[in-house]
């Protein structure tokens, strides 16, 4: 093989590990972006929302067991 030829599969491996390097860094950018709060659309916002009525239920199942 001459140099050519070499480079040429340098540069094919350098594109395909530099695409998966990008996919990966969307991917992580776009996960993390679900657990900030941005005003009732994320994950963080809906577990949020599911905690606190939990907390609710808890405090009416307390109350009803003291009387």
């Amino acid at each position: 093989m001459q140099l050519k030829d070499y480079l040429t599969i340098a540069v094919a491996v350098l594109t395909i590990f530099g695409g998966f390097v990008g996919a990966i860094k969307w991917m992580v950018k776009h996960y993390l972006s679900e657990l900030k709060n941005n005003g009732g659309t994320s994950v963080k916002d809906q577990i949020e929302r599911l905690e606190s009525r939990v907390d609710q239920i808890y405090l009416i199942l307390c109350e009803g067991k003291s009387k």
